[in-house]
């Protein structure tokens, strides 16, 4: 079927419901496993989401919802924050702004790409450097997850037994959305068997403005701890190498359902330019960054309905949806150990597909310039990271960093950030690269970090 297929208005109005259901499950875990809002969350999916189809010419059916990549730059922003002890910033106005930077380089690239075309800006970020780095940033979370499941194991491994049950064997509509379901399944076990308190729930109110002004990058004007802030743009800018990736390869997919070729018109520089726009935007207003959804182009291929309006249908959706405190409330009581459960695949999962891209783009590891690259970057990464901080004499619960002093400000260096430097500026200097962009159609879709 068509981009401009017609529909009647209680279809349209369905498939909106269809898309939003898809989303839901994963866009609200990111602000559950992380603390940011709800609410928030949701606001900016569905603006986010609006932005990217006015920059892409309202061409291009995709869902922008909250990113997994940045789960271990959040949870590593938020020690930073804690070790101040009392009187502590408020960690997420920091991240947003980290966040939004990582968002302007999606800008910065997408000019690239313009100017020089796809091809040449990706020799700096084969695989041999995007893969290692995705599967990293897996690894560095996989403690989380095990810590949650803790709570109540029975709980956790009933959600994670329903993600895999449906992923493997659902069919339709319940193949598209596991972690939902597996959210759901969990969350009714615990609640029959008494293990959540709905208090939170029944004091919220129906109705209230889903963004809370000192969760916004604006709320640090004339208050701004410039250490800690340089800090959190160093932690959380290199994340989107791997976001990047995905963005590309999440077009790739969505070409492939629909049948356009979607990186060619409206080009890619226009939905790198939206994604980052909306990623920025909704950090800037204390909301996750934002992503495009394989689990909306999954509904594409189940409906067979590629008009993006239905997309629109759904954002619209999500937006209204924010303005409802107690819905917010009611996934704020979730059990940790269901997000244990849910989170234990996740993040499993992200690594595993860091080891996809570089298998299915045939990285030659028979070179040793590609075998010193992945190595370095899986080492320092996860060794900075699991070990105490270096540098300074701070206790090992700050997180692992490097940390180095420029005048007066302390500044600390996450695994990934090193990591991530230390691959790209390997792959620039040393001979042998041998990776093109576009050449390989299943490589290039083997980056999507959703479920």
């Amino acid at each position: 079927m068509s981009e401009n297929q017609k529909l009647s208005k209680g279809k349209f109005a369905l498939l909106g419901f269809q898309h939003m259901f898809a989303m839901f499950g994963a866009t609200v875990l990111v602000p559950t496993l992380t603390g940011l809002s709800v609410s928030a969350t949701l606001l900016f999916a569905g603006l986010g989401t609006l932005l990217f189809h006015l920059i892409t010419k309202g061409k291009v059916p995709a869902f922008l919802g909250s990113s997994f990549a940045f789960l271990g730059g959040y949870f590593t922003v938020n020690s930073m924050a804690e070790f101040a002890g009392e009187g502590a910033p408020n960690w997420i106005p920091y991240a947003g702004v980290g966040v939004a930077v990582a968002g302007l380089i999606y800008c910065i690239v997408a000019a690239l790409f313009k100017c020089f075309g796809a091809e040449k800006v990706m020799r700096f970020f084969p695989p041999v450097v995007t893969g290692p780095i995705i599967i990293a940033i897996g690894l560095t979370l996989s403690n989380t997850a095990v810590t949650s499941c803790a709570k109540n194991w029975w709980i956790a491994l009933l959600a994670l037994v329903i993600v895999v049950v449906f992923n493997i064997w659902g069919k339709g509509m319940l193949k598209v959305i596991p972690i939902l379901l597996g959210v759901v399944g969990s969350y009714a076990v615990a609640a029959i068997s008494g293990q959540v308190d709905f208090t939170e729930v029944v004091n919220a109110d129906w109705i209230g403005l889903p963004v809370a002004w000192n969760d916004t990058a604006f709320s640090l004007i004339g208050n701004v701890d410039w250490s800690l802030l340089l800090t959190v743009i160093l932690t959380m800018a290199p994340i989107c190498l791997a976001t990047m990736m995905e963005h590309v390869g999440d077009m790739s997919a969505i070409s492939s359902t629909v049948g356009k070729n979607f990186i060619k018109d409206p080009g890619l520089h226009r939905s790198l330019l939206g994604d980052g726009l909306a990623t920025a935007m909704a950090a800037l207003f204390g909301a996750p960054a934002n992503t495009t959804y394989g689990e909306n182009t999954g509904v594409l291929a189940l409906t067979r309905v590629y008009n993006p309006g239905v997309v629109r249908m759904a954002a619209v959706l999500a937006v209204l949806f924010s303005f409802c405190p107690k819905f917010a409330a009611l996934i704020h009581c979730m059990p940790e150990a269901t997000i244990g459960g849910v989170s234990l695949i996740l993040y499993g999962m992200i690594s595993a597909v860091g080891v996809r891209n570089v298998v299915e783009n045939q990285v030659d590891f028979s070179k040793s310039r590609n075998v010193i690259i992945a190595a370095l970057i899986i080492a320092l990464t996860l060794g900075i990271h699991f070990s105490p901080a270096q540098g300074a004499d701070l206790p090992s619960s700050t997180g692992g960093a490097i940390m180095f002093a420029i005048g007066s400000m302390n500044i600390k260096l996450s695994g990934l950030a090193v990591g991530s430097l230390v691959g790209i500026i390997l792959n620039a200097i040393l001979p042998g690269k041998d990776y093109t962009f576009g050449k390989n159609k299943k490589g290039d879709e083997s980056a999507n970090l959703q479920v």
